[in-house]
């Protein structure tokens, strides 16, 4: 039996829904708009429909989005003096910085520079030091998103053998820190891994996110096992994930589309993430 779509669009409008009404209500009562600062250097084409999307998003559910568009040869004082600005207005609540910077910018520095409490994007040390004893301020919005669409699914984690394929600090490390912490049993894998699909075909959840289109075929796959495809990339026109969609659907049991699956609730935990900075403040 062909596997069964995880509908990331339709989880993703709950958790909108549901921030939504929250944000109403603590505007109301605190008289302040919840507002998230986004920073793109340049004008990398992906990165701006990135920006723009969650832009729309953010007005969806009532969060001011404040957009500061900078030319590609800004020099690193220039965006490291912009961010402590942001970090010092009280009407900010949330920075994000939008990745990739261009190659004259170390990303490490300027994530380092963006305040804790202010880190939706939850790529300070500080958020993924916490996450490594379990006690993050903010987890990234793709780790947390992939666990909500798992939970949602009513898939449970503990006692699983969870297989990540890609070690990134935005995706492949916290989503394993995660997943160990629910109590599953974690094998981290990576494209250089030596016969990968010995490590996939054990997974009973298998998450890949390694950005390389149709990296996981069928034949990798455990019949039955939970696959949730993070990666975007674009082939010709059409965009692709990381799972070879067509052989993978008749092998899994559950399995996310791209587009439409991880990619949505992404966006929504972002606004979550900007919710509890908000709510953080507003007690401050």
């Amino acid at each position: 039996m062909p596997a069964r779509l995880i509908d990331g669009r339709a989880i993703a409008q709950r958790i909108r829904d549901e921030v939504k009404e929250e944000v109403l209500i603590l505007r109301e009562e605190f008289c302040v708009v919840p507002t998230l600062a986004v920073i793109l250097v340049g004008d990398d084409p992906a990165s701006v429909v990135y920006v723009r999307n969650k832009a729309k998003a953010c007005g969806d559910v009532g969060i001011r989005s404040d957009q500061h568009l900078l030319p590609g040869d800004v020099s690193s004082e220039e965006l490291l003096n912009l961010i402590e600005s942001l970090n010092n207005d009280d009407a900010v609540h949330g920075i994000l910085v939008q990745l990739p910077l261009p190659p004259h910018i170390s990303e490490r520095k300027v994530l380092e520079v963006v305040h804790p409490m202010k880190d939706v994007d939850g790529f300070h040390p500080q958020s993924l030091g916490g996450l490594l004893i379990g006690n993050p301020l903010f987890i990234a919005s793709t780790p947390l998103g992939i666990m909500e669409l798992l939970d949602q699914t009513g898939i449970g984690i503990e006692g699983k053998h969870a297989v990540v394929v890609g070690w990134s600090v935005i995706v492949g490390k916290p989503t394993a820190f995660l997943l160990l912490q629910r109590n599953a049993t974690v094998t981290i894998c990576h494209v250089k891994t030596a016969d990968l699909a010995f490590h996939t075909r054990q997974a009973d959840i298998l998450i890949v996110a390694a950005g390389r289109p149709g990296l996981i075929h069928g034949s990798m796959v455990k019949e039955g096992a939970v696959v949730v495809d993070v990666g975007i990339n674009r082939v010709g026109e059409k965009l692709v994930g990381d799972v070879d969609f067509n052989s993978v659907v008749e092998k899994a049991s559950f399995v996310t589309p791209v587009p439409g699956g991880v990619g949505p609730v992404t966006v929504a935990m972002l606004l979550r993430n900007t919710l509890e900075a908000y709510k953080r403040a507003c007690k401050r």
